[in-house]
Formats: C-alpha cells, structure tokens, sequence
C-alpha cells in the first residue's frame, strides 16, 4: 500500500472525494448522457452537431447576437462557438453581418434555412425535455427549475469572486 493510499485512509470521511457523490461530477454525467442521447438524433435527422444546435437555438432567442454573446449564453467555450459559427455560416444556416449601430461589432441570424431547421429541431428537443422530465412530480419540477437557478447564481458568484479557491 502507497503513502498516499495509506494517508487517504486516515482522513476523515468527510474529507475523502467520493466522485460518485460530486456534485459537479454527477452534473457533468448527466449534462453529458443527456445531451449524448439527443445529440444523436440531431445528427442523424438535421446534420446538426449539439454546439451547432446550440448556436441555433440562442440565435432563435437572441437574433443579432456575437459569438460572445452566444457563448456567453450557451456557456460554450469560444473555439466550439467559432467551429460551430463557421459550419453553420458555410452551410447557409447563420448569416454574419456588421451591427448596423457598430460596423466593428459582427452580428449573427439564422438564414432562412437556419429558421427552417430550427423550427424543426425545436419540437424534437422540446419532446425530449417532456420525456425526461416525466420522472419527476410536476412539483419536482419547479423545485428543480428553482434548484437550478440558485446554483447557476452561486456558481457564477463563485467564479466571479474566486472565493472558493481560497477556503
């Protein structure tokens, strides 16, 4: 047995990472099967990639965005909404256009054809989210929804601060 092994033992249980009850480990694996399970079938039926998707939908939301701000919103690092961005613009589904206010500022819509694909996606997504909350009392659901929110807040109140680098 290793030192290591050996001085984990002695800490106090409280101390030891149970990976099984992370909670930012458990959030990953779900955010990961769950986006897995539809993102194939955004593949198969649309051609669509979940960061693709993902660009879509908050152009859906948010017309005339940047990519920042798309990233902002969808919590995607930079270089999967550029690669993401850039196939959707190649594929006719994003225009990029200079902010009329701000011609230093690029702005991205859906095309036409982006509309179309998001108009079709949508319901397909809207019908998993039903599936998968169908486990949960419509109660739970709200519980969940307000959940969500107070640890995204404080995530991000974390993030911001760096607080829990130093305790």
């Amino acid at each position: 047995m290793t030192t290591r092994i050996a001085n984990n033992r002695k800490r106090p249980a409280g101390e030891q990472l149970r990976l099984e009850h992370f909670v930012p480990y458990r959030l990953a694996v779900l955010s990961n099967v769950v986006s897995t399970s539809i993102a194939s079938a955004y593949e198969r039926e649309f051609g669509l990639t979940m960061p693709q998707w993902r660009v879509l939908a908050v152009l859906a939301r948010y017309p005339s965005s940047s990519a920042v701000e798309v990233g902002e919103r969808s919590a995607m690092d930079k270089v999967a909404v550029s690669r993401a961005v850039q196939s959707l613009v190649d594929a006719g589904r994003v225009v990029r256009t200079f902010d009329a206010g701000d011609r230093r500022r690029l702005v991205l819509n859906l095309s036409p054809a982006g509309r179309a694909v998001y108009t079709r996606v949508a319901p397909l997504a809207l019908r998993y989210e039903r599936q998968l909350l169908a486990a949960l009392s419509p109660a739970e659901r709200r519980t969940l929804d307000r959940l969500i929110e107070r640890l995204l807040d404080r995530a991000r109140a974390l993030a911001g601060n760096g607080t829990w680098k130093r305790r």
